[in-house]
């Protein structure tokens, strides 16, 4: 049976409910909501979380720019303030959950502290979902983190521009997968945000990031013979150059994930997305 390359970027609900008190370890709720859910992702935190938990506010973490795109990845010494504030220093080991088994939000934190030159995270495995069907410590005490220091690195090679993405329509270098579902990718449903046109960017190949997760087993991650069946399944090659889309740049990092525990560390992410994409004027779409 196939085995993940990198193991490291999941843990486990045993491992982390025996590991709460480490000192080491810092515990961040990512957890975040399309508007059309009509849900409180932080408010839901403050009524309940794992025990010593902080929350990574993916919408505050972010570009502080005005901009009309959504959770775009901030300067490097903003993410870094804004962590350390959490409590996580360079020498923490990060575990993020959400709301989800397989993670949304939170693959989207996982990947950022990788973005930002920190490989000591991990995601928690099957989520908030699973961690209260099996009953573990749960409190709803505000966080009181002792800030730290941490120091930010820019990683550019896992992050593309629109402008990156248009280039490579035409040295088509990279595989540009899509995570969001078969009808926003075919332009048969609506786009949820105004001004934002219907399709993919041309050449894509569409793998909806469900299609990771193993909805038997609390939405936990597929194993690593079923992730690559997945990407073979699909047609993309998952040692090749990938850049990775959806949205709003959130469940790409599903996919980025997925990837990495098949061993492919390289893999980006277009953090504008299709809000981007689709929003503007000058990007071709197919349908």
């Amino acid at each position: 049976m196939m085995e993940y390359a990198n193991p490291h970027a999941l843990v486990s609900t045993d491992w982390l409910a025996g590991n709460l008190d480490q000192e080491y370890l810092v515990i961040l709720d990512a957890s975040w909501h399309l508007a059309a859910a009509g849900r409180d992702a932080k408010a839901e935190f403050t009524q309940a979380h794992i025990s010593g938990a902080g929350y990574f506010d993916i919408d505050d973490i972010a570009d502080p720019q005005e901009t009309k795109l959504p959770h775009m990845i901030p300067p490097a010494d903003v993410f870094g303030a804004k962590v350390g504030a959490l409590g996580a220093g360079n020498n923490s080991k990060i575990v993020v959950y959400d709301v989800y088994g397989g993670g949304l939000a939170a693959a989207r934190a996982w990947w950022m502290f990788r973005l930002f030159g920190h490989d000591n995270v991990a995601m928690l495995n099957g989520g908030l979902g699973k961690w209260q069907t099996e009953d573990r410590p749960m409190d709803a005490t505000p966080p009181a983190p002792a800030a730290k220091q941490f120091q930010a690195r820019l990683n550019p090679a896992l992050v593309c521009s629109v402008d990156q993405v248009m280039d490579n329509l035409e040295t088509a270098k990279a595989q540009v997968l899509d995570a969001r579902g078969p009808g926003r990718f075919n332009g048969t449903e609506p786009e949820a945000r105004p001004g934002v046109r219907s399709g993919h960017i041309p050449g894509s190949i569409n793998l909806p990031f469900q299609l990771f997760l193993d909805a038997s087993k609390d939405l936990t991650l597929r194993p690593a013979d079923e992730l690559q069946a997945v990407f073979e399944g699909g047609g993309i090659d998952s040692a090749a150059p990938i850049i990775s889309s959806c949205g709003s740049g959130v469940t790409a990092c599903v996919a980025i994930l997925a990837l990495y525990l098949l061993g492919h560390d390289g893999a980006a992410v277009y953090d504008g997305s299709w809000t981007q994409w689709g929003g503007a004027t000058h990007t071709p779409i197919e349908v």
